[in-house]
């Protein structure tokens, strides 16, 4: 049976975004957990082949029509392979600083100034109870929001596009930051690749 889903390569180097994350949290990240989350998904649809050909922001946006026996696995699975996907994307070596052109100007507009923006986000994520990811989302309607989402769901579930995530799971920075997850937010927006960003911003528009 083919396997439809593969785990993407880091574009980039393990340490490339030290020190705001370390190399052997991003070699455990994406080596071990991100591949985890691709096998089962591929075990999970490939009991339903219609469902097999599918990209995955189109199963998750229908997550709801997938049969009730892959659901859950899909559910948890598939979502934590898509946001994983768009993680190690919207990240690089060279990044932080605030995005500039329309996206930045959609940023001000929506949330009052990119500092109130950051303040958003990193609240949606220190107080996720438990393990999730705070998002910035494309809605229906083109507006920007910010809310955080619990386990590996997915705000293509709820019929949004995602354009910035930042896990926090404990998995993405105990290593380095303990208990501390607000000191990690705080120093994970010195890994943003505002240009990924952008683009996902266009396409979602």
């Amino acid at each position: 049976m083919a396997h439809p889903f593969q785990l993407p390569d880091l574009p980039y180097a393990a340490d490339a975004l030290e020190p705001h994350i370390d190399a052997r949290t991003m070699e455990i990240h994406h080596d071990r957990h991100h591949q985890a989350y691709t096998d089962k998904l591929n075990e999970a649809v490939g009991k339903h082949s219609e469902w097999r050909d599918k990209e995955i922001e189109d199963i998750l946006r229908d997550i709801d029509r997938l049969p009730e026996d892959i659901r859950t696995a899909v559910r948890n699975n598939g979502g934590g392979y898509a946001n994983h996907n768009l993680f190690w994307e919207i990240m690089g070596p060279a990044g932080g600083g605030e995005p500039g052109g329309e996206l930045g100007d959609a940023i001000r507009s929506a949330f009052g100034s990119f500092n109130d923006f950051k303040e958003k986000v990193n609240n949606a994520g220190a107080t996720q109870f438990g393990s999730g990811w705070a998002w910035l989302v494309v809605g229906a309607g083109g507006g920007l929001k910010v809310y955080s989402t619990p386990n590996q769901d997915s705000p293509y579930m709820n019929g949004d596009t995602p354009i910035l995530g930042v896990d926090v799971w404990e998995h993405a920075y105990y290593l380095k930051y303990q208990n501390k997850r607000p000191e990690y937010l705080s120093a994970w927006w010195g890994t943003v690749n505002w240009d990924a960003v952008a683009e996902r911003y266009a396409r979602a528009r």
